[in-house]
């Protein structure tokens, strides 16, 4: 939170040596944000940033959470638009300059779906396979977007997602 508005995002870390699939998982959902990011342009559609991150989770043989997506953001913290990250069959704005939300595809190794605890925090695949997120706040700008939590341009930061 600075001066009233809000940022979002996420990263997923390596603790310890890696599997083989926590990387594959891991790195097709860092592709994913990737893509996702890179699909968002003026007069672009919502539903583009989703089918730039389905194709490619697919394409590794993964699967996108269908639950839970990227939204609105700026002085409220959920705000619309709300931003799947999969081929929806909703309501597909139009992407305008000044327009502020989140990019977060959380992306499983097994099933899309998924169970909240009873925490109402905590959520696990229903399968109980690896899954694994990456997040960044995004503002449209006239000539395409700003990622404003790109940790290189946070001063201090140091993680690198």
């Amino acid at each position: 939170l600075l001066e009233g508005y809000h940022g979002d995002c996420s990263a997923t870390f390596y603790v310890g040596e890696a599997r083989e699939d926590a990387r594959l998982v891991t790195e097709t959902a860092r592709e994913c944000l990737a893509l996702g990011i890179r699909a968002v342009r003026p007069d672009g559609r919502i539903r583009d940033i989703g089918a730039a991150i389905e194709d490619h989770a697919h394409g590794k043989g993964c699967s996108v959470v269908q639950d839970y997506c990227g939204h609105g953001i700026g002085r409220e913290f959920h705000a619309e638009p709300q931003v799947p990250h999969y081929r929806f069959q909703g309501r597909n704005p139009r992407v305008k300059p000044g327009m502020t939300f989140t990019i977060e595809p959380m992306i499983n190794l097994g099933t899309w779906k998924v169970d909240l605890q009873g925490d109402g925090w905590t959520v696990l695949t229903r399968d109980r396979r690896l899954s694994a997120q990456f997040e960044h706040t995004i503002l449209v700008t006239a000539t395409g977007h700003d990622v404003l939590t790109d940790p290189a341009k946070i001063a201090g930061s140091k993680w690198d997602i």
